[in-house]
């Protein structure tokens, strides 16, 4: 039970139809999301009370519904669900839309009920210029059931960037069991090695980032297998996730980047903020 000196929770939230009071009991507690993780979502920047790139977040979201078995969200819905959202909250600076199986039994087979939207709102998230990170003892399965999706399973996600933040970290990185390097725990991984921008190709079993999408389009990059000890030879390297845009890596545990951020990152960085600033659904 929260204390009377929490502060109330921010933002807005849409529950199946419906704007909710914050921190109010809306989700049935046998939802699958819950019970299981057994759904699917997408978090958004928003900028000036508009969602940056909401098409291209929608269509994987569709795509992470249909990899995990769930009925497709109805995009109208959800497009619905997202202006309701920010009518209620216009200054948000982010977004997270989670479609879920919905009610079931306690246990992994799904109710036959329909499917359950939400929709929250929140402050932006302020990072800085460049973060230490952490490349993790354990693994991404890139052959698991659920690589290449944006699933609510995410516990795995919780205790890789729990044990990075022991060790003075922002973010965690896990190799897959090729030992390549992957993703983060929320965000996708490029490095500049010999002048050559490079990033883990999907195969690697990362996911396939929106904000990596972006940076594919507006650069030359190469996509190919990397070794994690290829960050001992980087001369700069940076990380891509919806909320941070394009942020600079100052260290791998003990290994730091020469350069943080490097001339590669503050170009990608302002053309990618540029990109943000003048298209918002690429």
């Amino acid at each position: 039970m929260a204390s009377t000196a929490d502060p109330p929770p921010s933002g807005a939230h849409w529950v199946n139809g419906q704007i909710v009071r914050p921190g109010a009991a809306a989700v049935s507690p046998v939802d699958h999301a819950i019970i299981v993780g057994d759904g699917v979502f997408e978090t958004l920047k928003v900028v000036d009370g508009v969602p940056f790139a909401l098409t291209r977040h929608l269509a994987r979201l569709k795509r992470s519904a249909e990899g995990l078995g769930l009925a497709e969200p109805d995009d109208g819905m959800v497009r619905t669900a997202v202006a309701e959202t920010l009518a209620v909250d216009p200054e948000a600076g982010r977004l997270r839309i989670t479609w879920s199986s919905g009610p079931g039994p306690l246990g992994s087979d799904r109710g036959g009920g329909p499917g359950t939207l939400l929709v929250a709102s929140s402050p932006a998230t302020e990072w800085p210029e460049a973060v230490r990170v952490h490349l993790c003892e354990w693994t991404r399965n890139e052959r698991g059931a659920l690589t290449g999706l944006k699933t609510t399973s995410y516990a795995e996600n919780v205790r890789a960037l729990d044990a990075a933040h022991q060790r003075g970290a922002s973010e965690a990185l896990l190799a897959n069991t090729a030992g390549q390097l992957c993703e983060g725990t929320g965000t996708n991984v490029f490095l500049v090695v010999d002048g050559e921008l490079i990033t883990p190709p999907i195969s690697s079993g990362c996911l396939a980032g929106i904000t990596r999408e972006l940076v594919l389009e507006l650069a030359d990059v190469v996509e190919r297998d990397v070794d994690p000890d290829e960050f001992a030879v980087a001369s700069e390297a940076f990380l891509t996730s919806s909320t941070r845009e394009v942020g600079a890596i100052s260290a791998v545990d003990d290994t730091v980047l020469p350069d943080a951020p490097g001339p590669v990152t503050a170009g990608m960085a302002a053309a990618f903020a540029d990109l943000v600033a003048t298209n918002p659904d690429p």
